[in-house]
């Protein structure tokens, strides 16, 4: 992609930070498919999206709590597995990868 093109697609891209949007890459496989998320950030090297948002804090107000919520996700306690992902997933995307991405009209 030339430098015009590349600044191009990041002035564009920039406009609709905040918004939810779709990445669809050069790359084949499932990111062949697409990452959708809020736009994070937009330069000339890469793209961030929000893809998945944490969970909101469990008890906010006081220790009543009674889920084993951690780091890593809500802990079972029979068999020792977490589930669940309370910091949410950004994914960060090369921007010379990018072949187009899709907004909303409005």
């Amino acid at each position: 992609m030339g430098h015009h093109h590349l600044d191009c697609l990041v002035e564009s891209m920039f406009r609709h930070i905040g918004q939810t949007v779709t990445v669809f890459t050069t790359s084949g496989g499932l990111s062949g498919n697409g990452f959708t998320g809020v736009l994070l950030t937009a330069d000339r090297n890469c793209v961030r999206l929000l893809a998945d948002i944490g969970a909101p804090p469990a008890c906010p107000v006081g220790s009543a709590c009674t889920n084993n919520m951690t780091p890593m996700g809500i802990r079972d306690n029979e068999e020792g597995r977490f589930w669940g992902n309370p910091l949410g997933a950004v994914c960060v995307i090369p921007t010379c990868a990018i072949a187009v991405f899709t907004h909303n009209a409005i």
